[in-house]
């Protein structure tokens, strides 16, 4: 009885079980992927390394060098003839690297003495789970603590006729739809987006209409408040998508090769048997109620990652807490994970990299006259030569007004988004302040250093163009 039982193999279930099993506990972690809707299976390591992050920063790669090769020629390059992509090459070696990291997760459970189990977990009791194979063999597993981890599946307009017969899914939210958008526009595909309210949810507003004014700028349409009502497949094979116009009113329609659905993940927690041990869940959002300890209603049993109520759905954030609850349950810390300040970046074309509050979530905690805005247009260097625009590319630092001038939230649109946000993160884990920043000395010439001038405030109504070297 001293096990402990993680259910679902995704990078959070992976980390906890690993660290666990580090300290000495006896660990088994079950992983079963239910095929999606349109039959595809995958491998361990959950949505991030399958379906997700992984394979998606590849093809914003992809994207990326097909710009790189266009800027090339300005900079003396001689590239003959024109330019293509081939799709099945770059899939090809994205699944197999994809393969690699899922042979790699198996290895690496296996050396730090994780038994894995290809099984589909479910409650039987507060200290029991059982398991059924693929054969639909059962099996009982015993173990003192339970740990939930099995993250969400694509969730499906299944109100619109044809959706789901002839469209397929990202399985996640609005920011994956403008990532994978732009890397099909990237690779030279016709893109278009259907937006029915506004892009970025959940995002400082401002910078989601940078990142989508730089899309369109980019060749990606944009179908503004637009509601889908219903996909039809055409003798020709071409799929008839009809919607209605949002600010119009009408009825319109276009013919498309694909539909991809970006519309949420809805927690795995229906075929757990929560119910069966009255394990709380938010009603509206179907995830399990948490503290902040990741505890659940029912003592010894805990969950983390997307499947919680009220957590960032992000893969790092699911690592970090998977591993501080294991060490918790090991009896070896007391600290608890921190979910302020945790950084994200959105892989568009124009990346878009923020830490902290958005200015809204500022104003509405402090009030208009309680933050002080620090902000910049900038061009990056590599943008000059290249002839390339670069009027969506800005620097928002969010500060409270009183004395100390603590940053709240920092926002930053331009190449290598994520690494500059990474760096800057840890100095508001610190408590950084605007008096912090402007002590930090620049690394010439970078994208980040606008960061460290950043001077004129949005409350003076000056220019915020960035002149000069």
């Amino acid at each position: 009885m001293d096990r402990l039982l993680v259910i679902g193999g995704g990078s959070g279930g992976l980390a906890c079980s690993k660290e666990a099993a580090q300290l000495g506990q006896r660990v088994a972690v079950l992983d079963f992927v239910e095929p999606s809707a349109k039959g595809t299976r995958w491998g361990l390591g959950g949505t991030c390394v399958n379906v997700g992050c992984i394979p998606k920063k590849l093809m914003h790669q992809a994207a990326l060098l097909g710009t790189a090769v266009k800027d090339a020629k300005k900079y003396g390059w001689q590239i003959p003839g024109p330019v293509s992509h081939d799709w099945a090459t770059m899939a090809g070696a994205v699944q197999n690297h994809v393969r690699s990291l899922n042979w790699g997760h198996r290895v690496q459970l296996q050396d730090k003495k994780v038994k894995y189990l290809n099984l589909k977990g479910s409650l039987a009791d507060e200290h029991t789970v059982k398991g059924l194979s693929k054969a639909g063999k059962e099996v009982f597993l015993t173990a003192k603590n339970i740990v939930i981890a099995t993250g969400g599946r694509p969730k499906y307009p299944t109100n619109i006729p044809g959706a789901m017969e002839h469209g397929f899914t990202t399985g996640l939210h609005s920011d994956v739809a403008l990532e994978c958008a732009g890397f099909l526009t990237g690779i030279g595909l016709d893109t278009t987006v259907m937006v029915r309210s506004i892009a970025l949810r959940g995002f400082d507003q401002q910078m989601a209409g940078l990142v989508t004014d730089y899309m369109e700028a980019y060749g990606t349409r944009f179908a503004w408040k637009s509601v889908p009502k219903k996909v039809e497949k055409l003798p020709s094979g071409a799929l008839q998508v009809t919607w209605v116009d949002g600010q119009t009113g009408s009825e319109a329609r276009d013919t498309y090769d694909s539909v991809l659905w970006a519309v949420g993940r809805a927690p795995e927690t229906k075929a757990l048997g929560l119910d069966r041990l009255n394990v709380q869940l938010n009603n509206a959002t179907g995830k399990i109620v948490v503290g902040a300890d990741e505890s659940t209603s029912v003592p010894n049993i805990f969950a983390f990652g997307d499947i919680s109520e009220g957590r960032p759905e992000l893969t790092p954030t699911a690592i970090k807490a998977g591993k501080l609850l294991a060490r918790r349950l090991a009896g070896q810390s007391t600290e608890l994970m921190n979910y302020d300040n945790v950084p994200t970046t959105v892989f568009t074309p124009l990346e878009y990299g923020c830490v902290g509050l958005s200015e809204e979530e500022a104003e509405r905690r402090h009030g208009k006259d309680g933050i002080e805005v620090f902000h910049a247009f900038y061009k990056p260097l590599e943008f000059t030569v290249a002839e390339r625009d670069a009027s969506q590319c800005y620097i928002k630092v969010i500060c409270e007004r009183g004395a100390d001038q603590k940053i709240l939230g920092l926002h930053f649109t331009g190449p290598n988004a994520g690494e500059v946000t990474q760096g800057f993160s840890m100095g508001l884990q610190c408590g950084a302040t605007y008096s912090h920043l402007l002590q930090t000395v620049g690394i010439h010439p970078t994208c980040a250093e606008e960061v460290v001038k950043v001077g004129i405030t949005k409350r003076s109504g000056l220019d915020a163009a960035v002149t000069g070297c």
